[in-house]
């Protein structure tokens, strides 16, 4: 059937509307275009996969896949070219190898680093330490070299002052709460603790027959920990329930973000030491916390004072606001008679006030006013107390007179800081932290560091005295730190100092100050022999190891005092370990029969069987050993018959004396 062909040409479509896309074809596009068709604007619609005007505008999966790979394919091809190479490892051998080369190499940059970064690189002088007294208390510059030793102020130093003083048992002894910082699974050395070195009683009386106790009559002990963790929550409590020494702070356990900001300001408001128990020939000084005072504690702890435990039986007395808050490592051994020793003659020794007026010269340093203040007292090793004090003046208007001590105290390291396994705050400082808002936005950051930091921002930081331990503090002999040796005892300090004043007597020391100024630009201690460091015990670098195999625990123990005849045994010496342990000094020789005066403080104590070495060393053995006894008995079984000897022969002369003149009178008068 034909179909008739239409009369007029088709109406033009609308330009967003396609008939069809098979009716293009070659031949169409020879064919003029008319501009009503608008075939132009069409066709750019038209193509294929081109959004319409109502769709947004969206990316393709292929499109991302071919945009977003092309970082990860030049990664690829990089490692393509390094598994291709030839050099490149692809057996088992070769790759074992290879891991083992690089694990070596990483270890060594890593090695490399840490002996850059360690400022300890050699032993420290220790034998200058002890040898060399602390003449200045003010408090060091920051620009201050952290280890230089002028060897000529060696020898131009005066000799160490005796201690303790003369008047030492006629001071009052000082209240010292001390802080054992400790965590909740660390019970095992709390146990240690109170057993040992805090109700041991040469480590309370001292040495020899000691004080009973008395100077440690008014020193607290008590454990320092954050809250503990779930898993030993209760345990901890139970431990509480039955010690009554733990105190836990509001915040969690941490080492060096603001537990001891958190301890201090515990302390303002809940640490209390007893009071003093006896009358001492030198009153109590009066601070501006003397009269603070609350009711004893319901309970006592097993190793507080004795005294504290008798007061308990009467009508117990009030307790007073400690003179001193000291923070301890739990890897520290303490021996507290030594420690209330040296600060309480820190608490007594001479101060300066400062008045803060301009009409009395602001900042004008004046004596403290008690007799032989400004001078020293005829008495070799005499203490000034400062309870002795005449009558003040009247104070202008804005003067502010300082009462209270402002003491810092510890080991001072590198110049720069008290090293923190032990250190002591007076108690205004205690209190001026508690409330100083500066120092509350300082407590993060190596605590020994930040509290050093804080005594610099103190309103009246250049009247803080730093007293510096630097001899009776070090580590245990085997942790092989810069700051360990043997365990050190007065007598073995006296030959150590001997033994440096001998030194000048043999080697000439360079005095021009302008080779002193140029030395001193140097990172290590001009002209420091190498024998000021040196230990007889132990190595710096090299891990300890015992003189002689099959030593007994005894014998172990003794090897470890500094300057003992055990210590110094080889496989080449002459002498035995019987022999060596015969020649032993008794405790009695060891402290030159003085109650006090050796160690204060050993540190770095991390295994338990390093604590156990501490304890047999300081808190055992005999007054005097069996040597020493037989050997005092012969020379007093000597002077005896000496002594008879000697009353012999003078009755002998005075006979022949006497029978001469009566042959002389016989002769001169024969009847």
């Amino acid at each position: 059937m034909n179909t008739p062909s239409p009369s007029r040409s088709p109406s033009p479509l609308p330009p967003l509307y396609s008939p069809g896309f098979s009716s293009s074809s070659d031949t169409e596009s020879d064919e003029p275009v008319s501009p009503l068709l608008l075939d132009t604007y069409t066709t750019s619609y038209l193509r294929e996969g081109q959004p319409r005007w109502w769709q947004l505008p969206q990316r393709s999966r292929r499109g991302l896949r071919r945009t977003s790979p092309l970082r990860y394919k030049s990664i690829l091809r990089v490692f393509r070219r390094v598994f291709r190479h030839p050099f490149f490892p692809k057996h088992p051998s070769t790759i074992v190898l290879s891991l083992l080369f690089f694990s070596i190499l990483a270890l060594s940059i890593t090695f490399l680093l840490i002996h850059l970064l360690n400022p300890d690189k050699e032993p420290l002088p220790w034998r200058a330490y002890c040898t060399v007294p602390e003449t200045s208390s003010v408090p060091p510059p920051l620009n201050a070299h952290p280890t230089f030793l002028n060897v000529s102020t060696v020898e131009s130093a005066p000799p160490m002052p005796p201690f303790p003083p003369n008047n030492f048992d006629s001071l009052p002894p000082a209240g010292v709460f001390v802080g054992v910082f400790s965590m909740d699974s660390s019970s095992e050395r709390r146990m240690l603790i109170r057993s040992t070195w805090a109700s041991h009683f040469r480590s309370r009386n001292g040495a020899g027959v000691g004080d009973g106790g008395a100077g440690t009559s008014r020193t607290i002990v008590r454990f320092i920990m954050g809250q503990p963790r779930r898993a030993w929550d209760r345990r901890v409590r139970l431990e509480m329930e039955e010690f009554n020494d733990i105190i836990i702070l509001p915040i969690s356990e941490n080492m060096n973000s603001g537990k001891s900001y958190a301890f201090f300001t515990w302390a303002v408001s809940r640490a209390w030491v007893p009071p003093l128990y006896f009358d001492t020939k030198i009153p109590l000084p009066t601070f501006s916390y003397s009269n603070d005072s609350a009711p004893a504690p319901s309970f006592l702890a097993q190793h507080d004072p004795v005294h504290a435990r008798w007061d308990r039986r009467s009508t117990a007395q009030e307790w007073v606001r400690p003179d001193f808050l000291v923070k301890v490592d739990d890897d520290s051994f303490v021996m507290l008679a030594e420690l209330e020793a040296r600060l309480r003659v820190a608490l007594h020794e001479q101060r300066t006030e400062k008045v803060d007026d301009q009409r009395w010269g602001n900042g004008r340093p004046v004596v403290s006013a008690w007799p032989g203040a400004g001078s020293s007292p005829s008495t070799p090793g005499w203490v000034s107390p400062s309870s002795h004090r005449e009558p003040r003046r009247p104070s202008p208007a804005g003067a502010t007179l300082i009462d209270d001590p402002l003491i810092y105290w510890g080991y001072l390291v590198k110049r720069r800081f008290m090293a923190g396994e032990l250190y002591a705050l007076s108690w205004s400082l205690v209190d001026w932290i508690s409330k100083d808002p500066v120092v509350k936005g300082l407590v993060r950051g190596a605590e020994d560091k930040q509290t050093a930091k804080w005594m610099r921002l103190h309103p009246r930081a250049e009247e803080v005295r730093w007293i510096a331990e630097r001899c009776w503090i070090y580590d245990h002999p085997r942790s092989g730190t810069v700051y360990s040796h043997g365990f050190l005892f007065p007598s073995e300090v006296a030959r150590v100092r001997d033994g440096v004043r001998a030194f000048f007597n043999k080697e000439p020391v360079l005095t021009d100050p302008q080779i002193v100024t140029t030395q001193s630009r140097h990172d290590r201690d001009w002209g420091a022999p190498p024998e000021w460091a040196r230990s007889s015990v132990s190595t710096f670098g090299i891990r300890y190891s015992p003189p002689l195999p099959n030593l007994t625990i005894p014998e172990s123990i003794e090897a470890l005092v500094e300057g003992s005849e055990m210590s110094g045994l080889s496989e080449e010496s002459v002498w035995s370990a019987g022999e060596a342990w015969q020649l032993r000094e008794g405790r009695k020789k060891r402290y030159n029969d003085q109650r006090l005066g050796g160690t204060v403080v050993v540190h770095f104590i991390k295994k338990q069987m390093w604590f156990f070495e501490t304890a047999l060393a300081f808190l055992e053995g005999e007054e005097e050993t069996e040597y020493e006894f037989q050997r005092r008995i012969r020379e007093e079984r000597q002077r005896g018959g000496a002594t008879a000897l000697t009353r012999t022969t003078n009755l002998h002369r005075a006979h022949i004396t006497g029978g001469q003149l009566g042959l002389t009178a016989l002769a001169v008068n024969p009847s």
